[in-house]
């Protein structure tokens, strides 16, 4: 019992860092006042947002410091990583310090850099503590991470609502505190393979994920639907509905031993499965899946049963086989998976990196922040939603990879929706697709990548995948960047306003002699 209760304080320890250290989703809150204080333009300025997330470029160096050093310890180098970078940055936005542009740039390389380190050690706590529920653990830990922006934005609103600084001081010191609140449990971590797994202890578990996927819903939902003020109220509040899971697991096994030793006859009338096969139906399942064969030679078979079968020609054999980094750069299956990401998860990202100055452009500078938690919050959901195929699986089996197909729709619909309309409600409503869309890539694409190219080497493939981010950030911002400042330099002003900021520029002949 002590060492189921020690792996849920560590998924709650992890639910706690991936809440607070999604600190690149809230660049938007504070990139118009950087801009203004180095005096920028667009384009430079979106190579800083490229900085950030060509920290994640560098995912790889987090996996070589597991090897080496305690898991701890990489948690506190990530946090002091953070420190740095947006310390810095507060120092500059504040006039306190004066620095060139190029150190500004290494200093959000770090900054994104801490990020990564914070994925990777996460998703080894999941991976470690949870083997058999290594994807529910990982979407629910993950989607925490999306909803970030959100949290910090009611952090800024209840200290200082006029101040966009602020977010880069909270972004500094916030993950470091949640790292030493995470310590203890971190440090009571059970032994690889010391909780013995039994069909009692699944079926708790899913019980218990269950739970936690509805609190987590009705913190989402929360965050979206509260007024603005007081924000300092709110804000307790969420606090309260991140510490309020922590009861869950202890409710549940109290729960199966008042069954167990005190109403033996009612357990069986009241007790619930998951799954509502009967023993007969779930071994003939078992047989199905596994080819004819019981349960003796799975570990022989390795878990390739027939549905596991995709393709025989010169493609996939079967889902889960393993690919080393020379193998996966010549598959066309992971191009194909490394083109999605990009017109997906990618291009949400460079939307919310640039939410500031898109609101500035249409006029709704007001209306930021609340873009920036509309974003935050439907991020969230779709990386809650990434857990939909692990609970339908019984019922309905689709391949991760048609899921992640329906899931890339959103965004080219909320595309165009921005681009026939400038109207508040559509901004807001195409903010809400994108997030949503972008959120279910986001906390799915580590599950693909170990469901096709193999659970081993999950941690290079992804780390090669995820290059992506920083290269589709240089590109759609150079585009946007480009767009933007071509429209600029048709007016006086230095702030271009309107929808055809971001449409191509209008150069009449006059306009070109000049």
């Amino acid at each position: 019992m002590a060492g189921q209760s020690r792996k849920w304080m560590i998924l709650m320890a992890t639910i706690w860092i991936q809440a607070f250290t999604g600190t690149n989703f809230d660049f938007s809150a504070y990139s118009s006042e950087l801009k203004k204080v180095l005096d920028i333009s667009q384009m430079e300025l979106n190579y800083l947002a490229t900085a950030s997330d060509l920290g994640k470029a560098f995912g790889w160096s987090s996996g070589l410091a597991l090897i080496y050093l305690p898991i701890w310890m990489v948690m506190f180098i990530a946090a002091f990583m953070g420190l740095f970078g947006y310390g810095v940055q507060w120092l500059l936005i504040r006039r306190i310090i004066t620095l060139p542009y190029f150190p500004v740039f290494l200093l959000c390389l770090l900054a994104g850099c801490s990020i990564t380190w914070f994925n990777t050690f996460c998703f080894v706590l999941c991976t470690q503590n949870f083997p058999t529920n290594r994807p529910l653990a990982i979407s629910l830990t993950v989607s925490f991470n999306g909803v970030s922006a959100a949290l910090y934005n009611l952090a800024a609103k209840a200290i200082d609502p006029t101040s966009y600084s602020l977010y880069l001081l909270l972004n500094a010191f916030i993950p470091l505190f949640t790292s030493f609140a995470a310590l203890i449990p971190i440090l009571r971590q059970p032994p690889p393979n010391s909780n013995p797994i039994s069909t009692e202890t699944l079926r708790h578990d899913r019980i218990i994920f269950i739970i936690l996927f509805i609190f987590a819903v009705i913190t989402g939902i929360y965050l979206v639907a509260i007024p603005p003020n007081p924000a300092k109220l709110f804000f307790a509040g969420a606090i309260c509905l991140l510490v309020l899971p922590l009861g869950v697991p202890g409710m549940v096994y109290a729960r199966s031993w008042f069954t167990q030793n005190v109403t033996p006859r009612v357990i069986k009338r009241t007790s619930f499965m998951l799954d509502d096969d009967d023993d007969d139906d779930l071994g003939l399942r078992k047989k199905l899946i596994n080819g004819g064969h019981d349960d003796d030679d799975d570990d022989d078979r390795d878990g390739n049963g027939c549905w596991e079968i995709v393709i025989m020609s010169d493609r996939l054999v079967f889902l889960e086989e393993e690919h080393d980094a020379k193998r996966l750069l010549f598959r066309i299956d992971f191009w194909l998976y490394y083109f999605a990401y990009f017109c997906g998860g990618t291009i949400g990202l460079v939307y919310s990196n640039n939410l500031g100055q898109i609101a500035q452009s249409l006029g709704l500078a007001s209306t930021t922040s609340t873009l920036i938690t509309l974003y935050s919050s439907f991020s969230f959901f779709g990386r809650l939603l990434s857990a939909l195929p692990d609970f339908l699986k019984a019922k309905l089996y689709v391949a991760r990879t048609g899921w992640l197909a329906i899931a890339l729709v959103p965004t080219p619909l909320a595309f165009l929706m921005l681009s026939l309309t400038d109207a508040k409600i559509a901004l807001q409503i195409g903010t809400c697709l994108i997030g949503l869309s972008s959120g279910f890539i986001f906390s799915s694409a580590v599950s693909i990548t170990s469901e096709l190219f193999g659970p081993k080497s999950v941690g290079v493939n992804h780390n090669i995948l995820i290059t992506n981010i920083p290269i589709g950030s240089l590109f759609y911002g150079l585009v946007s960047a480009f767009v933007y400042d071509g429209n600029v330099l048709l007016t006086t002003a230095s702030v271009c306003m309107g929808r055809d900021c971001y449409f191509g520029p209008n150069y009449n002949d006059q306009e070109l002699i000049g």
